[in-house]
């Protein structure tokens, strides 16, 4: 599965002090406490962004992001990995490095957790008390949320009529496994106990750029940050922020699975939805998997059965080729998945979230005998997404062997330090690390130095699948300073 993946977590931030008021002042405060930087001083190039383009053939109005050397650094951390943490609005951010697997992704996304729970370490040790708190999560409880964003490489050849068409129902469906769980509603939804998805209160129309408001269930950001008449970076705001490992294994392997059908050119069932917008919203308060939703002709049709003929599309397409092992494992797991949930959803109380959520708060409210409402239920919602391993309630799970893993302690240590073999960020993550002090600046597609001589140099990094460890190692091997690299690189 090579395919360009990553993902984008704003984490939700409390301030314990009432008068820390400025969100914006407390994440830059939060992330400045990350102790493990390769290059501090290097700031984020912003150069070849733009978060206003729009698929459909436009650009937005509005101010492009050109913060000056010294705000720039506070908001941008480059990370030994080949991520980026940084301030994003209102919330710390952290976006894995290019990754060309959906396991890579768990990794380091997991690696992210450990990166927010380091800065909450570090900052309580300098001032001797923790100020604020971190959660990946995707609401407030207040009815604000905020965004976990999935990144995929997509040939441009697709139209993107068609990817909003095939992707439209999948998205709506998809929460059944990648849910994050969630009590009550928000955003003036309707009333429920208990939800699958923290995100789908907040989807109110079908196509669009936003991302803040009126958020759409198929995003047009066009903002490929590669070869922009090759591919484009499908931008996908729809899902949960997940800690359950093999949520979001199967939420980017089983999309990654049906773009590569999209490229190939084949046929997915016609199953178009009577209101998406209303259907998302209807399958997050689906806990029993036994509600249907209403198609455009009329006829019903469950959550389970648009996964499935998606599934069935896939094992038909990958029946007559060699499939790699991380392929397979996804298709395994997806219709083991699906099996389970049509059977009784809390057989999966070790493997998805919302089912983990919801056993452990069902069995707390049997206990005490309160209700969904009480807020100490409430509070463990917030509690299950808490960053500290000591505190998230995810992470007692863990510890007590209740949940299912799929990437060892090792691999997560690995990935906070280490970039992707595999992907450019190779080689933005070992230029940070071998040159930290002549790396005045990164992005997605380039990394710039200054060597001294008055002139920053600019080395391109445009393809996302070269600047990797087979086609660098010995490159960067053979050259014990910037000079010498940039030297080879022009010669």
């Amino acid at each position: 599965m090579q395919r360009l993946l990553g993902t984008e977590t704003e984490f939700g931030i409390i301030a314990r002090d009432p008068s820390a008021t400025d969100p914006v002042a407390n994440s830059i405060q939060c992330i400045g406490y990350y102790p493990a930087l390769p290059a501090p001083h290097a700031i984020w190039d912003y150069e070849n962004e733009n978060p206003l383009l729009d698929v459909r053939g436009f650009e937005v109005e509005g101010e492009r992001e050109r913060p000056g050397p010294d705000y720039n650094r506070m908001l941008n951390k480059l990370l030994a990995n080949g991520g980026r943490l940084y301030v994003d609005g209102a919330h710390p951010e952290y976006a894995t490095p290019e990754c060309t697997n959906p396991r890579e992704v768990v990794a380091y996304e997991r690696a992210g957790e450990r990166i927010a729970a380091e800065c909450l370490r570090a900052m309580a040790r300098v001032q001797g008390s923790e100020r604020f708190l971190l959660y990946k999560n995707n609401s407030d409880g207040k009815g604000n949320s905020y965004g976990y964003h999935e990144n995929y490489m997509v040939a441009r050849s697709v139209p993107f009529e068609r990817l909003v068409r095939v992707l439209m129902p999948f998205f709506v469906s998809r929460l059944i496994y990648a849910g994050a769980g969630k009590v009550g509603a928000e955003n003036q939804t309707q009333a429920t106990p208990f939800q699958i998805s923290q995100r789908a209160d907040f989807f109110e129309c079908l196509v669009d750029l936003n991302t803040m408001v009126k958020r759409p269930i198929v995003n047009t950001r066009d903002e490929p940050h590669t070869d922009a008449s090759k591919y484009r970076r499908l931008h996908v705001i729809v899902g949960d922020a997940n800690m359950a490992e093999l949520s979001t294994y199967l939420k980017v392997g089983t999309l990654a699975i049906v773009l590569e059908m999209l490229e190939a050119g084949v046929e997915f069932p016609s199953i178009d939805l009577d209101d998406p917008v209303r259907a998302i919203k209807d399958v997050s308060r689906d806990v029993e998997m036994t509600a249907s939703i209403k198609r455009a002709d009329g006829r019903p049709i469950t959550a389970i059965e648009i996964q499935r003929a998606y599934l069935k599309t896939a094992m038909d397409f990958y029946a007559c080729q060699n499939v790699s092992l991380i392929t397979k494992d996804v298709l395994v797991r997806w219709e083991d998945v699906l099996d389970r949930l049509e059977k009784d959803p809390m057989l999966l109380d070790r493997e998805l979230d919302w089912v983990a959520k919801r056993q452990m708060m069902l069995s707390y409210i049997d206990r005490k005998g309160c209700g969904w409402d009480d807020p100490r239920v409430q509070m463990m919602d917030l509690q299950y997404h808490d960053v500290r391993p000591e505190k998230g309630l995810y992470y007692t799970l863990e510890r007590s062997n209740r949940i299912e893993r799929l990437v060892q302690d090792g691999e997560i240590a690995r990935a906070e330090q280490n970039p992707p073999t595999g992907t450019r960020a190779y080689f933005r993550g070992q230029c940070l690390k071998r040159f930290p002090k002549e790396v005045y600046a990164a992005s997605w597609t380039s990394v710039l130095f200054d060597i001294g001589n008055t002139t920053i140099k600019r080395i391109p990094l445009l393809d996302p699948l070269r600047g990797n460890e087979a086609l660098t190692r010995e490159l960067l091997d053979s050259c014990a300073t910037a000079q010498a690299l940039l030297a080879k690189l022009t010669a």
